[in-house]
């Protein structure tokens, strides 16, 4: 039985948010799944500009970014052998994620989230949150910004000897760890 068909992935083109990406690929591949990476213009972001601002340039740049931000989805998954469909839209970056979602008959979302708590949360808001609470396609959401438990059969390596470990833990502990008085 094949739970996923159509995998989306927004992006915004950062280094973090390429675990979410790296996270999206997996699934498809496992599932043998295609992948659509989504990059959403936030409007909002520059209506509050100036009107002497050069709206092209500013219109310029942001679709670079956002053509280079699907462009990187797409040499990530060359070695997955992956089908990923790009698409750049502009406006609300939730609701946009939510209707491209639906619209295209995604069968899950896969985002990264940054995982803001108390202020941060309230004043920033969260997108990952928005389209987990709007959305009716499911929504799978990666951890951003943390290293990972290591990969099975790997295990971080400690630097110097247990001889020296032994040493600076008896220095660093003062003359009652080795005993003396």
């Amino acid at each position: 039985m094949v739970l996923y068909d159509r995998i989306l992935v927004p992006t915004d083109g950062s280094a973090e948010g390429e675990q979410a990406v790296e996270h999206a690929l997996q699934l498809a591949a496992a599932h043998g799944a295609s992948v659509h990476a989504l990059y959403v213009i936030n409007t909002a972001s520059y209506a509050g500009l100036p009107m002497e601002s050069s709206w092209d340039g500013i219109d310029d740049l942001l679709r670079s970014d956002a053509d280079a931000a699907v462009r990187d989805v797409e040499a990530v998954a060359e070695p997955y052998d992956v089908d990923v469909t790009t698409a750049v839209v502009e406006g609300s970056p939730s609701r946009e994620i939510i209707r491209y979602a639906e619209e295209e008959g995604c069968d899950i979302v896969v985002m990264g989230t940054h995982g803001r708590g108390g202020i941060d949360r309230l004043l920033l808001g969260s997108v990952a949150e928005k389209v987990v609470r709007g959305s009716s396609v499911p929504v799978l959401t990666v951890r951003l910004g943390e290293k990972g438990p290591p990969e099975f059969g790997e295990r971080e390596v400690a630097s110097g000897s247990a001889e020296e470990d032994e040493t600076n833990i008896s220095e660093s502990a003062g003359p009652e760890a080795s005993g003396s008085s």
